[in-house]
């Protein structure tokens, strides 16, 4: 009971880091766009996102129940089990984030239970009608109708103040644009907050702590809502740059649009219950914002890095999951391999991330990749020819430098008449 009791704090303070990775990974969600058009200094975005997601916790459970008792068939989970999902998915949030990357902490937590819970109990264990019409739909269609949304509300947006005075109209969208920001952190809390709540629920469900079928208890809640806030305010900067400035360039008006509706869609998600991403949500509603605009553009080498990633996480954090849990299985010292492992792992991401610091100073700063072309042809172009100098060295062959042209001679003087 003493070594159960163990694994079980262990899987609770897991779980806690995955949430504070969810926060600062996610911040970009509701803060990229309103740091990136000045409508708000970067530190004050996130505190103000950081309270925010704290009280959104507190809005409703639905979503913490489909985690806990719709995805897995939760009398076959051990706590070992979450354990392993809980590796998978906070490695994969760190990874994402070392390269700046704006992928779903969603699908990283719900990749790592899958493959954990396949590698334990077989596939049986996994409800695949909730995984299709709960998850999978979902990520597909939020940042379609997000996008779709966004681009109307923007060229709705310009068209009506068409015959506005220009920098008050602009005062105007960037407070409505803080107002949206906050609608997003808020959605952010009701959504994100309660994948958390739900693990937790789940593995106090498998150690026979609290009764199947058990809404989270008021400390799970408290705990998940305060570790997602604090990760919220520490800030991900590597993805609000990416965010904010990678994928397209936004006035207010965009911001506005963008915010309002990956607002509008993540609410009505949490309400019904589906496990929405919200990276999903906003990144569709930001590149359809950036089309929206007549002469806005996406970046889509940036884009494209970024659909490779959503493709990835969920099999990504599967395959981690389902590792870590046949590790688990050959006992505490098993577990104790993993544990070690998942900190070794992140001190090493962390340590390399320091070569390049981006934090609050520096978030605006974005340096464009090159394009596809552009590296096309510095792939293939051979480099300079060289031959050997004199001194045994290799000397690059320059093209010859053209003859220098002899100056013509002055005429000189005509003697003078005597």
């Amino acid at each position: 009971m003493e070594s159960f009791s163990l694994i079980l704090a262990i899987v609770v303070v897991t779980a806690l880091a995955f949430d504070f990775t969810n926060g600062f990974h996610d911040t970009a969600n509701a803060m990229a766009t309103t740091i990136s058009t000045g409508a708000l200094k970067p530190k004050v975005a996130v505190a103000m996102s950081a309270v925010l997601n704290l009280v959104g916790a507190f809005l409703s459970v639905e979503v913490a129940n489909t985690i806990s008792k719709g995805l897995v068939d939760e009398t076959g989970i051990r706590p070992e089990v979450i354990f392993a999902a809980l590796v998978g998915a906070i490695l994969w949030n760190l990874l994402t984030w070392l390269v700046g990357l704006p992928s779903s902490s969603s699908h990283a937590l719900m990749g790592g239970l899958i493959g954990a819970t396949i590698a334990s109990a077989g596939t049986g264990a996994v409800h695949g009608d909730v995984l299709v019409t709960k998850v999978l739909l979902p990520a597909v269609a939020a940042p379609i109708v997000a996008g779709v949304a966004a681009m109307f509300a923007t060229r709705l947006s310009y068209t009506l103040g068409r015959k506005a005075d220009g920098k008050a109209a602009e005062k105007g969208y960037r407070v409505g644009q803080i107002a949206s920001a906050g609608l997003v952190s808020l959605a952010h809390g009701t959504n994100d907050a309660q994948k958390t709540m739900g693990i937790i629920t789940l593995a106090l469900v498998a150690g026979g702590v609290v009764a199947a079928d058990s809404d989270p208890p008021t400390w799970v809640i408290l705990s998940a809502g305060l570790a997602i806030a604090l990760g919220t305010y520490l800030g991900g900067w590597r993805i609000i740059r990416t965010m904010g400035k990678g994928l397209t360039d936004l006035q207010p008006q965009q911001g506005f649009a963008a915010q309002t509706s990956a607002a509008t869609v993540i609410l009505a998600s949490s309400h019904l219950g589906f496990s929405l991403s919200t990276t999903h949500s906003v990144s569709g509603s930001v590149m359809g914002a950036g089309l929206g605009r007549k002469g806005g553009v996406v970046r889509w080498s940036t884009a494209t890095r970024m659909f490779v990633a959503w493709g990835l996480t969920l099999p990504a954090a599967a395959l981690v999951g389902a590792l870590a849990e046949y590790v688990t299985g050959f006992g505490d010292w098993g577990t104790a391999v993993v544990a070690v492992f998942l900190v070794a792992s992140s001190a090493a991401i962390w340590k390399v991330s320091r070569r390049e610091v981006v934090d609050h100073s520096n978030v605006n700063e974005v340096e464009e990749p090159p394009g596809v072309v552009t590296t096309a042809i510095a792939v293939v172009t051979p480099p300079p020819a060289s031959v050997p100098a004199a001194d045994g060295l290799s000397a690059t062959i320059a093209a010859p430098a053209p003859a220098p042209v002899a100056a013509t001679p002055e005429p000189a003087a005509p003697p003078a008449a005597v």
